[in-house]
């Protein structure tokens, strides 16, 4: 199973947007979400959030992607989000999530028994290049009891 896939199963309004997982690694994820009327905001763009669970969905598949073989003893969670939008966003849009700290520190301090957090940052992109909106998220692996 994939990454979009696990995804896309687990999390359905992941499914509810038609996202399209473009790439998923530990170091990078980009989605897409299609230019869709339904989805469309006062001004004939994608909502703003519409754009968030965009957003939140990259952060979320890099996530999967760099810890997922750590899901037997530990639950990611979002902590805290914040969402700047910076210009007009028409058609379609990507988002590329990133993380911010090395896997290797998130995984120690989960081996020493603490619950790490770490950021992702996202960028969200119209097709011309133009950055319509930047996120960070701030996640946690919260340990299995």
């Amino acid at each position: 199973m994939t990454v979009g896939e696990m995804l896309a199963a687990t999390v359905p309004m992941a499914r509810t947007l038609n996202l399209e997982f473009l790439e998923t690694t530990a170091e990078r994820a980009v989605l897409r979400l299609p230019d869709q009327p339904d989805f469309h905001n006062h001004v004939g763009g994608p909502h703003a959030g519409a754009m968030f669970t965009l957003a939140e969905s990259a952060s979320g598949a890099i996530v999967i992607a760099a810890f997922g073989d750590q899901m037997n003893r530990a639950v990611p969670l979002a902590v805290k989000a914040e969402i700047g939008y910076k210009k007009l966003a028409m058609g379609p849009v990507t988002a590329t999530a990133t993380l911010g700290r090395p896997i290797a520190d998130v995984v120690k301090e989960l081996d020493e028994g603490l619950r790490p957090e770490f950021p992702v940052d996202i960028s969200i992109q119209r097709e011309d290049g133009a950055v319509t909106g930047e996120m960070t998220i701030l996640w946690t692996l919260r340990p299995n009891a």
